[in-house]
């Protein structure tokens, strides 16, 4: 697999190595002008008719399939939009209305915080004595029981990059009569997933991350087809409705994953996630694993001699690791500031890790080995301890 090749396809700034793609993907040269072309020839020329004449109705699912592909998911089985918050609250909404005798949701301090605020929102608004259960996350696979409805956990820790093991958990969920749902923000277009053989019953995740999509990218959701046409919605929108355009006064949900359709689909980022998904159609994601595996270690190798102050949170271990590596360091926010300023883009996760991701799309052994050199630089002159560097902003 030639990463060079997808390298070109980026338009990445000049003097800038950006290892921040597990939080925003950089912009696909060919976005700008698909955006134009969307805002001038559809919007401009079409108007309203767009919506079946360009095909903005039905991008949602066609998108959703080519996400899909990378996933291991079967045509028809995921769908795009609104925000992977919503997408977990309508996953988890599902499974519980399916196991309507268990009251636990189980998850890890692993999580994603949104994900364990839509849990506890659910749980408020349902008022049924639901439970949520958060556990250490190498504690989750002791704690799944019979008392547990739906095991909600997301594949890779966006903190410390620890990677779950899907099937394994899943398996034995099932084995004990519970749901498993996956949020795969930091796993799709970042490592091999492969949902079919997983077994998992919902996946969510983002796509402005590894997929590259832009900021504000539309969310996907899938459903396991044994599941498609029995999952309740819960947020019973208009274009998840059977049939939308006959305005009925009631809701009755659409055939299989187009009931998880929500709101009006975001034209304008979709035509630029469909840029992106351009690139991925030529992806091999075994290579890019592999790839992803050789960058990690060698930032780890790079780092670890001249960075004593430095703290590895990534498992070293292959299997147990997503494409991102993380340091703490107590003055972790400082430290990445001083980075971004020599021109090493990564971010800062409280309260005191220092986040990498490795992308090989466009990230090359030369860069990780420069990104590795600066940083040991502003380690041992401490040029973090600055009062510019301390001052902190909205965005971490």
């Amino acid at each position: 697999m030639d990463f060079t090749a997808t390298r070109e396809m980026f338009d990445l700034p000049e003097g800038v190595i950006y290892l921040d793609g597990n939080s925003l993907g950089p912009l696909p040269k060919a976005a700008a002008e698909r955006i134009s072309r969307t805002v001038q020839d559809e919007w401009g020329e079409m108007l309203i008719t767009g919506w079946n004449r360009a095909g903005w109705m039905a991008q949602p699912s066609v998108l959703g399939d080519r996400i899909g592909a990378l996933l291991g998911a079967p045509t028809g089985s995921v769908v795009l939009g609104d925000t992977l918050s919503v997408k977990i609250y309508q996953a988890l909404a599902a499974a519980l209305h399916m196991c309507p005798d268990r009251k636990v949701i189980l998850s890890d301090s692993g999580n994603f915080p949104s994900d364990l605020y839509m849990a506890q929102g659910l749980i408020a608004g349902l008022d049924k004595g639901h439970e949520l259960r958060v556990v250490a996350p190498e504690e989750v696979a002791d704690a799944i029981t019979e008392e547990v409805a739906a095991l909600m956990i997301t594949e890779v820790d966006y903190r410390t990059g620890r990677r779950h093991d899907m099937p394994a958990l899943t398996a034995k969920a099932h084995d004990k009569g519970a749901l498993a749902i996956w949020d795969l923000a930091h796993s799709a277009g970042a490592v091999p997933v492969d949902l079919t053989a997983g077994k998992a019953d919902f996946a969510c995740g983002c796509t402005y991350k590894f997929l590259n999509g832009g900021p504000g990218a539309p969310a996907f959701i899938y459903v396991a087809p044994q599941h498609a046409d029995t999952a309740q919605p819960a947020l019973s929108g208009w274009l998840g409705h059977e049939a939308p355009f006959a305005f009925d006064a009631d809701y009755r949900p659409g055939q299989g994953i187009e009931r998880m359709r929500v709101g009006t689909p975001a034209v304008l980022q979709m035509a630029a996630l469909e840029t992106a998904l351009d690139i991925w159609d030529g992806v091999d994601m075994q290579a890019l694993r592999k790839a992803s595996l050789a960058l990690g270690d060698l930032f780890i190798a790079e780092m670890r001699a001249p960075c004593p102050d430095l703290t590895l949170a990534t498992p070293e271990a292959h299997a147990m690791r997503g494409s991102q590596i993380s340091f703490r360091h107590p003055q972790g926010y400082a430290v990445m500031q001083a980075l971004i300023a020599r021109g090493v883009i990564g971010d800062f996760r409280a309260p005191d890790i220092l986040r990498f991701g490795i992308t090989p799309l466009y990230i090359s052994q030369d860069d990780v080995s420069a990104a590795a050199k600066i940083l040991a630089e502003i380690l041992d002159q401490k040029l973090w301890d600055r009062p510019e560097y301390h001052k902190r902003a909205a965005v971490t």
